[in-house]
């Protein structure tokens, strides 16, 4: 089954990208919650011709995303958490501490974009990825270490 997504979803494309899903998947999830519709002829002509209009508006977004990765660029990040005795951490670092960090430097990001492929269990350092755009994405270093009692 052809759809049009009209928003982001994780793990399948990004906002007016023509994807093919199962059909269950499609008729009883994506286009009921209105983050898709069938990609019928007609729906395929409207959406050149919007992307046809959209295109310099689109070319901004990107030269924003960017910029803010060639900010993100240089920064390291160092997450104080609760360590025991073994050095394993009470829960985990996840995508809302690496926001928390970042925001406490300036930087502004939704949680939703940082991804951590790994489970951040252990003190030690890590990767996280900051997905700005479908083209454009920026890997930040992180470093987990005990927090001072």
């Amino acid at each position: 089954m052809e759809l049009i997504l009209k928003e982001d979803v994780a793990n399948l494309g990004y906002k007016n990208d023509i994807v093919t899903v199962k059909s269950g998947y499609g008729r009883n999830y994506l286009i009921p919650t209105g983050k898709a519709v069938i990609a019928s002829p007609a729906a395929k002509k409207m959406l050149a011709e919007e992307l046809k209009q959209r295109a310099h508006k689109l070319e901004k977004i990107k030269k924003d995303a960017e910029a803010v990765a060639e900010s993100l660029k240089e920064v390291s990040l160092k997450i104080a958490t609760k360590v025991s005795a073994t050095g394993a951490i009470y829960g985990s670092v996840g995508n809302i501490q690496i926001a928390e960090e970042l925001a406490k430097l300036g930087h502004n990001i939704d949680r939703k974009i940082i991804v951590v492929k790994e489970q951040v269990k252990e003190v030690g350092n890590y990767k996280a990825i900051v997905k700005l755009h479908k083209e454009v994405s920026v890997e930040i270093p992180f470093e987990v270490v005990a927090e001072e009692a």
